[in-house]
């Protein structure tokens, strides 16, 4: 293959993009560019998270294997307890199955998809 493209943006569906938006921008730090009802995007650098509404959106149910998983985002931290604190304050919440174990945490965000708190790699 002679061309590689580069990653420009991730766009998930969502039941609230604003809210959805708002959330990781305080866990990811990343500043809302756009919001509206229907459509919000969170940016950084050159890269951007785009969440966009779609009528009668449910996340998966977690954990249950049987259902169909759209995706999930794996965020590295420097503590995984101080973040996990943090990041349910601003509304995520803790399942009770944790595949993990002392590795990573699952955490729901505010509209009940999964994403994992990961200790950053060192070195």
């Amino acid at each position: 293959m002679t061309v590689h493209a580069d990653l420009a943006m991730v766009n998930l569906d969502s039941s609230d993009p604003v809210a959805h938006a708002g959330f990781y921008s305080r866990v990811l730090g990343w500043e809302v560019t756009h919001s509206q009802a229907e459509y919000a995007m969170i940016s950084k650098d050159a890269v951007s998270i785009g969440f966009g509404l779609v009528d009668g959106h449910t996340p998966p149910a977690w954990p249950d294997e049987t259902a169909g998983k759209r995706y999930h985002l794996d965020l590295y931290v420097d503590d995984v307890a101080v973040a996990e604190k943090e990041f349910v304050a601003a509304g995520a919440t803790r399942p009770q199955f944790q595949p993990g174990g002392e590795r990573w945490t699952v955490l729901l965000d505010p509209i009940g998809q999964p994403f994992c708190v990961c200790p950053r790699p060192r070195g």
